[in-house]
């Protein structure tokens, strides 16, 4: 019997997040599950200078959309059914876009990579990982980067 039917993967490119994405795989191939990965824009944080806003929004957005490719070239190759799920909406961080995607879905599951930044780094810099894991309606899997 299959543990986890539905696995979510928020990526972003980093190592961090691409060591998730392989937890993921490996998960997702021995409970035959199928796979989703989300990349989310924050457009508020990216409208610091109105001028030149709607190319850096086009921008993430083609980066979100190179990445879940690259997202989906590995689980083809892992013979992983996957898709993907570009989340832009406007004020909503990332804790909430992931807890939303993850019902919306209905993810048994959610695997995250996480810096593990303490101290002054967590407080200037925050944590979408602990964003998530406090608004996740399923279990969520964080996944520890080297850097």
């Amino acid at each position: 019997m299959s543990l986890f039917k539905k696995i979510l993967v928020p990526i972003d490119g980093s190592s961090t997040s691409n060591k998730a994405l392989d937890y993921a795989i490996k998960i997702a191939q021995a409970d035959k599950a199928e796979v989703r990965f989300v990349y989310c824009i924050d457009e508020l944080s990216l409208l610091v200078n109105p001028e030149y806003s709607g190319e850096i929004i086009q921008l993430a957005r083609d980066t979100g959309h190179k990445i879940l490719q690259d997202g989906m070239a590995i689980a083809k190759a892992a013979n992983v059914k996957a898709d993907t799920n570009l989340i832009d909406r406007a004020g909503q961080r990332l804790g909430e876009s992931v807890a939303n995607a993850a019902g919306d879905w209905g993810a048994d599951l959610i695997v995250l990579g996480t810096h593990g930044r303490r101290g002054i780094g967590r407080v200037l810099l925050g944590s979408g990982a602990e964003q998530v894991m406090r608004m996740a309606p399923v279990p969520v899997l964080m996944v520890r980067g080297s850097d």
